[in-house]
Parts: C-alpha cells; structure tokens; sequence
C-alpha cells in the first residue's frame, strides 16, 4: 500500500555508518519495532468484531444508509492494542523524564487522582441525569468552587470554561457584559503587555475589542510610562500574565490595577502561571477583576498533550453578576443546578449567557480537588515554592553557559535568549533539536517574542536535584559543544529520534496533514 511521502514518514528512517549495517530487513531496530500507520497495518476488507445483522429494527435514516465499504482499517484486539502501546513509547511524557517545556503545559499529575477520578461514581455520570441523582457531584464541584475562590480571595467562580483559552473568552465577555450594563460601549480598546500569552490579544479580538500593545521595559515587565499614556476613556480594561511570559513577577501590579480602575476599565490577569504563585499570593488582593485558573497546570490533570482541560474562571464584586449559566448552589440541604439566564436573574445577577452544553468536565474537578486535599492549603503552597526554586536553581546552574535574557532571580520560567549561541552557526532550533538526542522534550523555543531566540525552561516542582543535575550537565555540554564549533551535531539533529530532521520550512507552508490512500482503497480513511 503506497502512502504520501510528503511531510513527516511513517516508517523510521535508517543511516548507515561505516562499517556496520544500521539498516535492517524488518524496518526495526532492536527491540523497537517499526509502526507504520495504522491503515497501512490494518486490512480495509477486515473487522476486528463480527457482529450479526440485527433482526426486527426499523432503520430512521431514510435510505441515507451507506451503501460503500466503510474505509476503516480492521484489526484485531491485540493487533489494535500492540500499535498503540508502540506508538505510546515513542511519545515523550513526565512519566518518562524531566520536561522542560514552559509555559501553560504539563507538570506532575499523582495517580491518586486519578484513581479518585475513575471512581464510578463520578466517571458513569451522564450529564442529563435528575438533579437527585448527581449530589456528590455537585457537591464536589461546590467544594471545588470554595477552593478556587478561596486562594484566589474572590466571591466568584464560573466552572464551566473547558480551557485556559476558553476561560480567557469567559472573562472578556464578562467585561464586555458589564461595560454594555453601565452604557459605555465605547470602551472597546483593550491593552496588552507584551509579556502576556499569546492567546490574550485573540481572545480581546473575538470578544469585539481592539488590542494596543503595551511594551516591555528592560527589565521585562510592563512599560509603567507607556501604560499610563495609553490610559483613556475608551480602554475597556487590560489583560496583564501573572508571572509574566518572561518568568517574572510584575512589580506594579497594584498599581497597573489602581489606574485601570481609575480610568473606568478592568483588570483580566491572565492566570495559566498562577501555579508559581499559589498559596502565596491571592490575586483577589491585587486588584483583579477575572482571571482563569488552568486546572491543569497548577492543580493536577493531564492536558499538555492535547487531553481535556477546564479553565474556571474567577470573579471580583463588580463582574461577579456577569458570570455565565450553569452553575451549581445549594441551600444548605441540597444541591441543584442553575441552567437558565431567568433562574439565575432571580438569583440577583445578570449573567451573560451560556458557553457550554453541560457544566465542565468532571473528571478535571474531580482530580483537581484531590490535588487540593491530599496538598493542603500548605501542601500548595510549598509546590510553588519549589516549582519556583526549580527554575532559578536551573538559572543559576546555566547562566554560565548560557545567557539568561533578564537579570536577577525569575518567579516561573528560567528564561534565556540566543547571545550564547552568536557566531556558532546553531540557532535555538538546532539547539532544541540536539536535546532530543540527548533524551529531553525541547524547552519551548521563541516565545516570547520580546526576547531574541527566546528558550524558556519550566521544571515542574516535583523535579529532584539530582534531576536538574543531569539535564544542566546535559545543556552545559551542547551550549559547550555548539561554541566549539561542533554544528553538524545540531545542525542534522535529531539522528536518534524515530522521526529525523523535517524541512521547516517546507512543513509549516505546505503542511501534509491527510495520509493519502492507495487508488484502488475505500475513501473516508483520513
């Protein structure tokens, strides 16, 4: 079965050394078997089940039944199972080593939760059972809701937002309800640091605003002078990360708050870096009027790989009547469900409508409440302080070697540009490339974009010395061994990967996303 030979293989690629046969008749390489695809495992004209024809139904499709074949690979169980279980060896996750990856990503995430996540009780709720039915869950997502509101000091919390981003749109049009209600829809300039994430100045432009960039200074926090000239009667509010992007804490945050108040605007403090900060400060005390919580990054839940997310998102007084339908409340004797705009008008607020089909994921509370239990308000706390230690140890370990983009100690994110790398011919590309011969996911690379050939590095806080240890002494060698001019171990990297070096540019302007079937295969096998 021929396939698409643009983009990226599906059979390893093999190199041949002098002196010794790499290649291999089979395709694998040891024990690491070859995985093509899996509609090129699997046969069209195969079923992994065999199920009779049903007798004495009525179909309702009205003669749109497929009459074709269905174009589906078919596999047997264990044939099924043994692909995936290869494929999963060739991914690279926290459970495998230290990831590095920064920002709004991955960090440790204890079975425990989800064993707690799995229990039947919560993993068999179908969203449309009666309120009777579902108290525990109810239950937990108030408890949930207390927790939220409580290390944040706010009086309000929308749990229905499914990510960060999502959480971000939650927030904003929060802002937007409430600026409609006092009759200032004029206000629709929203201001952006540079240092906030990327997804701010997007989420502003869908929510009908337009974004003024507020820059940087030197030290990598907001302008304070450029904030104060872009204050006006039309700027709605501002959307400020906190850390910010370049891993540092903004000092004038008090301030920036006072000022955008004064001025007639909100504050949105973008919160996907609040794991730094959790325990320790209360972003409630700084002034902000919304900020969404990724559960996954700062309590608990895999998402980083592309899985569900929940992003809540927190309230103060002013915006606390905006927040959308649904949520859950209780009169002391039971829980229900508010679903609807009138019910919750009845309630004394105003939301400004509905984001979802059904409340949020309950799999993500579930888990991000066992987090918060099994921590404690303490427990959270010292997470922070060693998700923060983590990355200044690594700071400290590499500035040596490698050039930190600010001065001083960070409060997230180690942070350090490309300087190091001057005249070496080895861009951040390549050196991110290398570590993955080296055994380490990549450090996101390039962002932000106020730092030149940014490498932002982000060590969970569960990380080990002996850990950061061996991935310093692993970065100290390739920034050595970039500037003693070794290039080509950076420049054709990865060679130890399953997947070699792609043409980048190549593939992100004519990307390949569809395998192609052979001519005479069923169609819909995309």
């Amino acid at each position: 079965m021929a396939m698409n030979s643009q983009g990226r293989p599906s059979k390893p690629l093999h190199t041949f050394d002098a002196g010794a046969y790499t290649d291999t008749f089979s395709g694998s390489r040891g024990l690491d078997q070859a995985e093509p695809l899996i509609f090129e495992r699997g046969r069209f004209d195969n079923t992994g089940v065999d199920l009779p024809e049903p007798k004495g139904t009525k179909t309702r499709l009205d003669g749109l039944e497929r009459s074709g074949e269905l174009g589906l690979p078919g596999l047997s169980e264990p044939e099924a199972m043994r692909h995936y279980v290869r494929l999963s060896r060739k991914n690279y996750a926290i459970d495998l080593g230290l990831y590095p990856l920064g920002s709004c990503t991955m960090k440790h995430n204890p079975r425990l939760n989800e064993k707690l996540a799995r229990l039947p009780g919560f993993i068999d709720i179908h969203p449309l059972q009666p309120h009777s039915t579902v108290q525990g869950a109810y239950e937990l997502i108030g408890e949930l809701a207390h927790w939220l509101m409580t290390l944040t000091n706010t009086p309000a919390v929308a749990m229905s937002p499914k990510a960060g981003a999502h959480g971000e749109l939650c927030g904003m049009m929060a802002i937007r309800a409430a600026l409609d209600a006092r009759g200032e829809k004029n206000r629709r300039r929203v201001l952006v640091p540079e240092s906030a994430h990327g997804t701010n100045p997007a989420t502003a432009v869908q929510c009908g605003f337009t974004v003024d960039e507020i820059p940087a200074d030197e030290g990598g926090r907001v302008d304070m002078e450029a904030f104060k000239a872009k204050l006006g009667d039309d700027v709605a509010g501002i959307m400020l990360t906190n850390p910010n992007t370049c891993g540092l804490f903004e000092r004038d945050i008090r301030e920036i708050a006072d000022l955008i108040h004064e001025a007639g605007g909100y504050f949105y403090c973008d919160g996907a870096n609040f794991n730094a900060i959790v325990g320790r400060v209360r972003p409630g005390d700084l002034g902000i009027d919304a900020m969404h919580i990724n559960l996954h990054k700062t309590f608990s839940t895999p998402h980083g790989g592309g899985g569900p997310g929940s992003g809540p998102t927190v309230f103060s007084e002013a915006l606390a009547p905006y927040a959308p339908v649904p949520y859950v409340k209780t009169d002391g004797e039971g829980w229900t469900m508010v679903e609807h705009e009138d019910e919750a008008r009845a309630d004394g607020g105003d939301p400004f409508g509905r984001m979802v089909a059904f409340h949020g994921n309950m799999g993500m509370f579930t888990r991000a409440l066992s987090y918060m239990m099994s921590h404690g308000s303490d427990g959270l706390k010292q997470a922070a302080e060693d998700a923060v230690l983590n990355a200044n140890y690594i700071l400290a370990r590499l500035k040596q070697v490698m050039t930190p983009a600010f001065e001083g100690t960070c409060m997230h994110e180690a942070l350090f540009d490309d300087r190091f790398l001057k005249d070496t011919g080895v861009s951040t590309l390549d050196f991110a490339k290398a570590m993955i011969d080296e055994g380490y996911h990549p450090m996101t690379m390039y962002f932000p974009l106020v730092v030149h050939g940014a490498m932002l590095i982000e060590p969970t806080e569960t990380e080990s010395k002996a850990g950061l240890d061996r991935f310093c002494d692993t970065l100290e060698a390739l920034a050595e061994a970039a500037k003693a001019g070794e290039t080509e171990r950076f420049t054709n990297a990865p060679v130890h990967a399953p997947a070699k070096r792609l043409d980048e540019t190549k593939a992100a302007r004519s990307p390949v996303l569809r395998w192609t079937p052979a001519e005479d295969t069923p169609q819909a096998a995309e």
